[in-house]
């Protein structure tokens, strides 16, 4: 299976192959539940309670909860994602949930559900994101329920998008927070900066540092195959296929972003990409 999807600031849509397979968005969603939070909390109050940090480690390091100084690390990293997801403000579980889902079907233009099948899987072998929030409670780092907050988290790891859907997500990143379809303003622009910075030192866990080399754009994976690639004030590009690498990215997105950056020659640290004139 493969799709690819991009979508543009002024919602131009091009699109090929496997576009409506909803598969489950994983570790995309911690991208959009950290601007949900900064929304209801502010920038300098989810930095003082997460951080932002690479970790150097794997993105479900016990180590890294136990040597960091901030023990969250950063809000990509599974500690720091399921401290993130702790700071959604809600009466209950159910309320905070549905606030995080309905959330992202904003981001998507299109209502989005929970892949039932997924969450059941993932919440039955969470032991070890439940011991990261044990440990997290420890250092007083997590700020509700642990595992309330961990299962908060799985579901919101279980959510099915299809290509366009995660595309126009990645669109409204790159349209300063504004859904490019709905015109709808769901982050706020203030927020964007903050929120790529972070994708781009943590978004594709271990191969953080290589991407950053390669294609020098934000972007997050997911081990459910998909990426999204942010291009700031043009657009994003989401694309789908499962085979991963060891560090959890999906090959053929890696190299299909890679191709299509360097054809527009998009890279964020490029002078020229980013607008400076040449001679």
């Amino acid at each position: 299976m493969f799709g690819v999807a991009v979508v543009s600031t002024d919602n131009q849509v091009f699109s090929i192959g496997e576009i409506n397979y909803a598969f489950s968005i994983q570790s995309i969603s911690k991208v959009y539940t950290l601007a949900l939070a900064m929304e209801e909390l502010g920038v300098d109050r989810v930095f003082d309670r997460i951080g932002s940090e690479p970790t150097g480690r794997a993105f479900n390091s016990v180590n890294a909860v136990v040597e960091m100084p901030t023990h969250t690390g950063n809000p990509l990293v599974n500690a720091g994602a399921i401290a993130t997801t702790s700071l959604i403000l809600g009466k209950d579980a159910n309320e905070k949930w549905n606030k995080i889902l309905n959330f992202y079907s904003r981001a998507a233009g299109d209502k989005l559900t929970l892949v039932d099948e997924v969450y059941k899987s993932e919440a039955a072998t969470n032991a070890g994101n439940k011991a990261l929030a044990m440990l997290l409670a420890k250092y007083e780092r997590i700020y509700a329920d642990p595992f309330e907050s961990v299962d908060i988290y799985t579901k919101q790891c279980s959510v099915g998008v299809n290509v366009i859907q995660l595309a126009r997500m990645g669109a409204t990143l790159a349209n300063n927070g504004k859904n490019p379809v709905t015109g709808e303003q769901i982050i706020k622009p203030e927020h964007v900066p903050y929120i790529l910075s972070t994708m781009t030192m943590a978004g594709l866990y271990d191969g953080s540092g290589g991407w950053a080399w390669k294609v020098g754009l934000p972007a997050k994976s997911g081990v459910g195959g998909g990426i999204v690639a942010i291009v700031p004030g043009k657009g994003a590009i989401a694309v789908f296929s499962p085979r991963l690498d060891e560090a959890g990215n999906s090959v053929k997105a890696q190299r299909v972003i890679e191709y299509v950056a360097n054809k527009l020659d998009f890279n964020l640290f490029s002078p020229r990409s980013v607008g400076l004139k040449g001679e």
